[in-house]
């Protein structure tokens, strides 16, 4: 079976090509292609709440290449999720509809709560040890998405407007950084030993630069020691001599910050990057939609 799925972020727009296998054991989800397009949507929003005219044209362009590369590809189905820049910016439901006019793709903006429930999707939890706790990070360029798993089951969550983006854009007051400590201290500390589990290119990037493999976590050291070394290079640097991506080098290090923030107020020692997100999780609960279809029928 195959699906696709879009994802609308604040820095990035991201179109997964996923086929899933059954066999006895469980689905086996393998990635066929990913496309990223850096429109970065949060530059415009969190400054003047509106996505200017010349942002508004890439993602429409994007989205009708997109829906070419979806007919190609012919999905059992795709959806297409916008998150925290759409969700803030006041001209988002026209954008809407004229990606629907000119692109033929209908775009859900979604609010933090069911973007941690598709993130949740991957059941990424499952994979670990059912006996520990778990606190899900996912930092996107607009919010940051809580998730705390205790026996793979949710027991809270909580989206915060504090993104890479939105740090760059000096949007982000020291009362949103007091709300998300004051929410992880309260929410955190009956536990004994909480670990971590991240999501986003950031934390892949330094994953990949803390040269772990396999199910190696990362410690809050490597994270801190990480940042510590992207801070000695300029912006120049980091695209030139680190390899990152223009769009990537200077929204690394506040993703970095944020990591370091969570892990310090939740009391967190270890955090696993399985490498996956919010597209991931689409494709996930699309191919659950298709089991209970086929159940129906």
């Amino acid at each position: 079976m195959k699906f696709a799925s879009i994802d609308i972020g604040s820095n990035a727009i991201r179109l997964l090509l996923t086929k899933v296998f059954e066999n006895g054991s469980g689905p086996v989800f393998k990635k066929d292609s990913l496309v990223r397009m850096p429109i970065r949507l949060g530059k415009d929003v969190f400054t003047t709440k509106k996505v200017s005219k010349e942002k508004i044209d890439n993602l429409v362009n994007t989205m009708i290449a997109f829906k070419y590369l979806i007919d190609a590809y012919k999905p059992i189905d795709y959806m297409a999720c916008a998150t925290s820049a759409m969700r803030e910016a006041e001209n988002g439901s026209e954008i809407v509809k004229l990606i629907k006019k000119k692109s033929g793709i209908e775009v859900e903006i979604i609010d933090g709560k069911r973007e941690a429930e598709i993130i949740y999707e991957n059941h990424i939890a499952e994979r670990l040890n059912p006996k520990e706790n778990y606190l899900y990070i996912d930092v996107g360029g607009g919010s940051t998405e809580l998730t705390l798993i205790s026996n793979t089951e949710i027991i809270n969550s909580q989206s915060f407007d504090i993104g890479t983006v939105r740090i760059l854009e000096d949007k982000v007051t020291k009362k949103h950084w007091q709300e998300m400590q004051r929410w992880l201290e309260q929410n955190t500390s009956s536990y004994k030993s909480i670990s971590g589990i991240g999501s986003g290119g950031n934390i892949n990037k330094m994953f990949k630069m803390a040269l772990k493999g396999g199910d190696d976590p990362l410690t809050y050291k490597n994270i801190k020691n990480i940042c510590k070394e992207l801070k000695t290079y300029t912006y120049e640097q980091r695209i030139t001599k680190l390899g990152l991506r223009p769009d990537r080098a200077d929204v690394i290090i506040p993703a970095a910050k944020i990591y370091i923030s969570v892990m310090k107020w939740a009391g967190i020692k270890k955090l696993y990057v399985p490498q996956i997100g919010l597209s991931d999780g689409i494709i996930h609960v699309l191919y659950e939609e298709q089991k209970r279809k086929k159940l129906i029928i």
